[in-house]
């Protein structure tokens, strides 16, 4: 039997970030580029610390150097501060101490508090569910009918999810997904490395190749002065062949684990891992007719199905996405004459079982306060681009996407690295002679494949829902990404010769 080895756990983890991003407080220069804010038809020029308003007028953002239209403003495209080219100043050190530093996965929680809300409310909806024992008879019967056919399942699902990712930006809505697949999964004989592969790994691909994302390709594309059609195809074509690499290597792995499960890096690594979502759901489905497991079925799939039709068309976000849980889980109640008292117990009981999580969630957000808190996020990028300035274009693309790896471990956000790094960035291409769309994408490639290891993501909260280690995680994809960073450097190097 594979030993354990303990590895430590991913709050220890993310608090050893903490303590190494506020030292880097007291080593990095503090300092800020001014931003540019847009609210109701007025520019806020935040100049050394001061708001300044000024017209709301594409002559303004000539002004500053800033490629954007106002439209991209004005439609929504861009909402957060934009930075200003060529404005950043240095500013007095404010290094972070003990106290910050205890303070900061507490700010994290407080700034990430949807998030949280999201993944509570739906461990709350799953345990109601998983009471009325649909899940287990439905989950039998796949497994059943799907025998000796399930590498089908992980090539469909894994496919969908990254086109998610790449067309609308599905990230943290795979998160309702691991109580559905990690049943079905183990019921297959794969381990539970898969569906965090399947799942995390999947739609974190789309972010490589988003080629209509609103929460990067637009944003980074309108912060840069271009259409962000500019390079779709590219785009379109990197969605594919990604996606056909990753698939390639899930199959493979999932083929070898099914035939000789001691082959699993879980079991490897990790040793002999329980899996916290029971195999075949908690409850159950003695005396539940099957008509109504199939209506139970029916609601549970329709909860997802209108929440990724919300997010799509109807520009929802977390706060609605949460109350379609909320609702199903009352109306699933209702079906099966669930008690008040029982219900919300029951309810409680699930939010409870996934608050490390939560806790997880908001801890990696506190690195980001801490750079924020000390000056130096912008230092990072400011002290990055005058490295890069004045480069041969094929030798700029590809340090810039480099850079981009390096700026995801301080900036987790893909549209927070845009507005930040877009403006300063677009106005260093013009002078490199390369095309928009590639820096653009050298953004994707590198958030795509830094994405998939970072700490300060939703890496750690994905393998705490399972109960797996960042090691089996690491042994897992490091293949991969090293595979895809030379598609991604190859694709650049092509894309600034068209």
């Amino acid at each position: 039997m594979a030993q354990a080895i303990k590895v430590p756990h991913p709050l220890s983890i993310l608090m050893a970030v903490i303590v190494l991003a506020a030292l880097a407080t007291w080593l990095v220069p503090a300092g800020k580029y001014d931003t540019l804010s847009y609210v109701e038809k007025t520019f806020t020029l935040n100049k050394n610390g001061k708001d300044v308003t000024v017209p709301f007028t594409q002559k303004t953002l000539d002004s500053l150097h800033i490629q954007a239209s106002v439209s991209a403003f004005e439609q929504g495209s861009i909402r957060k501060p934009v930075s200003v080219p060529g404005s950043y100043h240095k500013l007095d050190k404010n290094a972070q101490g003990i106290v910050n530093i205890i303070e900061a996965p507490i700010k994290g929680i407080y700034d990430t508090i949807d998030i949280i809300l999201f993944v509570l409310l739906i461990g709350g909806f799953i345990q109601v569910f998983n009471t009325t024992g649909a899940m287990e008879q439905g989950l039998k019967q796949l497994a059943v009918r799907m025998q000796g056919r399930e590498g089908w399942l992980i090539i469909i699902i894994t496919f969908l999810l990254s086109f998610g990712g790449a067309s609308y930006g599905m990230a943290e809505e795979g998160f309702a997904f691991y109580p559905v697949l990690v049943p079905l999964f183990l019921a297959a004989g794969y381990d539970l490395l898969l569906p965090v592969a399947v799942i995390f790994g999947g739609t974190q691909l789309g972010t490589l190749s988003s080629f209509s994302n609103p929460f990067s390709t637009i944003i980074a594309s309108n912060a840069s002065g271009i259409n962000w059609t500019d390079g779709f195809n590219g785009r379109l074509l990197m969605f594919v062949v990604s996606t056909v690499i990753y698939i390639g290597f899930l199959v493979r792995y999932a083929q070898r684990v099914k035939r000789n499960p001691a082959a699993s890096l879980v079991y490897r690594t990790d040793g002999n891992v329980q899996s916290p979502f029971p195999a075949f759901g908690t409850g159950s489905a003695e005396g539940t007719s099957s008509k109504k497991n199939i209506l139970l079925l029916i609601l549970f799939f329709l909860a997802f199905a209108v929440m990724i039709t919300g997010v799509v068309k109807w520009s929802w976000w977390l706060l609605e996405m949460s109350a379609v849980f909320v609702v199903a889980a009352v109306l699933i109640a209702i079906i099966q004459r669930m008690p008040q008292k029982l219900f919300i117990d029951t309810f409680i009981k699930g939010a409870e079982g996934l608050l490390s999580v939560a806790f997880i969630i908001g801890a990696a957000r506190g690195v980001t306060a801490i750079l924020n808190s000390g000056n130096i996020s912008d230092s990072i990028v400011y002290y990055a681009t005058q490295l890069i300035s004045g480069l041969p274009s094929s030798v700029f693309i590809v340090i810039l996407l480099l850079l981009f790896c390096v700026f995801t471990l301080f900036i987790s956000s893909t549209s927070g690295m845009a507005v930040v790094t877009m403006p300063i960035i677009g106005a260093l291409a013009l002078a490199a002679h390369v095309p928009g769309r590639e820096i653009v994408n050298s953004y994707l490639y590198g958030m795509g494949i830094m994405g998939m290891i970072t700490p300060t993501g939703l890496l750690l909260p994905s393998l705490a829902l399972v109960g797996i280690s960042f090691k089996t995680w690491w042994r897992f994809i490091w293949p991969i990404l090293a595979v895809l960073l030379v598609v991604c450097v190859a694709f650049l190097l092509i894309g600034i010769q068209l």
